[in-house]
C-alpha cells in the first residue's frame, strides 16, 4: 500500500486516515481476522504518528473491528462459525423489518433510487482485476449503496442505523467467502429479483429473498474450513458444533 495520501483522504485528520485505512482493509479481507496490528509498524506504513494509530485503533474497538488484550496489543476481531450465524439472524430480521417500513413508505423517488442503484452495480465487475481473491472496491461500494437504497425510505432511524452496522460487520464475512465460492452465483439474477418484489410493494417476497440472499453467502463460509481455520488462529475459545445454516434460512423464510 502507499504512504501518499489519495485525493479521497487528503483532507482527514490523521486518526480518521488510520481508521478509513485499517477500517477498508479489515472489511475486505486484505487484514486476516486474528492479525496482529503493530502500532509502529502501522505509523511507519500510513505516514502518521503512534498517537494518531492509537486513536484509529480505539475508534475501531467502538466498532467491534479489532480488540486490544493487556500487554499484547491489538488484533482483528476474530471471526466464527457461531458469530457469522448470529449475525446474519440478526441482519435478516432488520432486513425484513426495514424493507417492510421502506415498502409501506417509499415513493417514485425512492423506486427511482433503487433502479439507478442496481444499474450501476450491474455495469461493475466484482472481482477486482488484480486481486481477483477480492472484490473490485468499486463493486463493493455500489453494493452498499445498492443494500441502503432497498431500505432508503425507512422512516425508522434507529432501524436503518443497526442495518448500517449489521451490514459493515456482515462485510468482512462476505469478502472472505468470495475465494471460496465453488460454483456459479447469479448475483445479478439475485438483485433484479430483490428489485422486482421490492417495486411490485411485495413485502413477504422481499424479504424471503433477502434472507436467501444473505444465506447464499453464509452459506459459503460455513460448508468450507474457512472459518476453523481463522477460529484456530486467533486462538478462538472451544465452542459447540454451529447450528446449521440450512436449517435457519428455511426458518427465516
Amino acid at each position: 500500500m502507499e504512504k501518499n495520501l489519495t485525493e479521497r483522504t487528503r483532507g482527514m485528520s490523521q486518526t480518521r486516515l488510520v481508521f478509513e485505512r485499517l477500517r477498508g482493509e479489515i472489511l475486505s479481507g486484505r487484514q486476516l481476522p486474528g492479525a496482529k496490528l503493530n502500532i509502529a509498524a502501522l505509523a511507519e506504513e500510513i505516514g502518521v504518528s503512534a498517537g494518531a494509530v492509537r486513536e484509529g485503533l480505539a475508534m475501531l474497538e467502538a466498532e467491534a473491528l479489532v480488540m486490544s488484550e493487556p500487554a499484547r496489543g491489538y488484533r482483528v476481531c476474530p471471526v466464527s462459525a457461531e458469530e457469522l450465524l448470529d449475525l446474519v439472524k440478526a441482519r435478516i430480521e432488520v432486513e425484513k423489518l426495514c424493507l417492510a417500513e421502506a415498502i409501506a413508505h417509499g415513493d417514485l423517488a425512492w423506486e427511482g433510487e433503487i433502479v439507478s442503484a442496481l444499474h450501476r452495480i450491474t455495469r461493475l465487475a466484482e472481482r477486482d482485476s488484480d486481486e481477483p481473491q477480492h472484490l473490485s472496491e468499486a463493486w463493493a461500494e455500489s453494493h452498499a449503496q445498492f443494500h441502503r437504497a432497498l431500505v432508503g425510505s425507512c422512516p425508522n432511524q434507529w432501524l436503518l442505523k443497526l442495518h448500517e452496522m449489521l451490514y459493515q460487520q456482515s462485510e468482512r464475512y462476505r469478502q472472505l467467502s468470495v475465494p471460496l465460492q465453488r460454483t456459479v452465483r447469479n448475483v445479478k439474477a439475485e438483485h433484479q429479483g430483490l428489485v422486482d418484489a421490492v417495486l411490485r410493494r411485495d413485502v413477504k417476497t422481499a424479504q424471503a429473498l433477502m434472507a436467501e440472499h444473505l444465506m447464499i453467502t453464509a452459506n459459503t463460509l460455513l460448508n468450507s474450513p474457512q472459518l476453523a481455520v481463522a477460529a484456530l488462529e486467533a486462538v478462538a475459545p472451544p465452542r459447540e458444533p454451529a447450528r446449521s445454516g440450512a436449517q435457519y434460512a428455511a426458518k427465516a423464510s
